[in-house]
């Protein structure tokens, strides 16, 4: 789509703001109004719109795609979301740790542990720990726990967790990162230690690097929103 407005603005409406291009305020993909109750958030996206040449580029908005999935897919199916989002502790990534190299084993138990241990303390949610890949059953108290955790957020912190929990592969990643445990690069480094391993013994290529920079990106707007959202 090629750039249709001028200008852009932020303008103070009842329950927050608007963003608007030519004066008049965006609305979500699925045509729903935007208000955005921190007035940093909708600056933020005001920039994006802003910062767009000739043709318009939604994956260069990624403040504008968390808002809107906010609005148009958690407003309207936030149980499945919910759901969707706490199952990904069943399985979690910390929880499955390498048999060997030892440099693999020590640097998943430095880096996970922590996260795992606050986990613990912060929601009430001991998970274990398991050698291998095969599945291995999480206490259901503990994986209510999470739901619980999960299910408490507006739907706009939401939609920011569900998205870096599916770039990290870990819930408890994705809640360290939204509670403010860890930053974004330190969220892409934990999740990525596999990964980075095997670069360093292997190499990297072109597809594997646009990939992980994908998901750095991600992760890095994630944390941004939510922070933008609670200025």
């Amino acid at each position: 789509m090629k750039r249709f407005y001028k200008t852009t603005s932020v303008e103070a409406v009842p329950g927050g703001f608007d963003v608007r291009l030519d004066n008049r305020p965006i609305r979500s993909p699925a045509k729903a109004p935007l208000v955005f109750k921190s007035w940093p958030l909708a600056q933020a996206v005001a920039a994006e719109w802003e910062a767009q040449a000739d043709e318009i580029d939604p994956n260069a908005m990624p403040l504008m795609q968390l808002a809107s999935t906010a609005v148009d897919l958690i407003g309207k199916g936030r149980e499945a979301i919910v759901d969707g989002v706490a199952a990904y502790a069943e399985t979690d990534l910390l929880c499955y740790r390498a048999e060997h190299p030892q440099t693999l084993v020590e640097r998943q138990t430095q880096a996970w542990q922590p996260l795992l241990d606050w986990a613990a303390l912060r929601f009430d949610a001991p998970l274990h720990v398991n050698a291998g890949l095969m599945p291995k059953p999480q206490p259901a108290d503990a994986l209510r726990a999470l739901r619980h955790a999960v299910e408490a957020y507006d739907d706009w912190t939401l939609s920011a967790l569900q998205t870096a929990t599916g770039a990290c592969g870990s819930l408890i990643v994705a809640l360290a990162l939204i509670e403010g445990r860890i930053d974004a690069e330190e969220a892409f480094a934990v999740s990525q230690i596999d990964e980075t391993f095997q670069i360093e013994s292997w190499g990297e290529d072109p597809e594997a690097t646009k990939r992980r920079a994908n998901l750095r990106a991600d992760i890095t707007a994630c944390r941004r929103f939510v922070d933008l959202l609670r200025v």
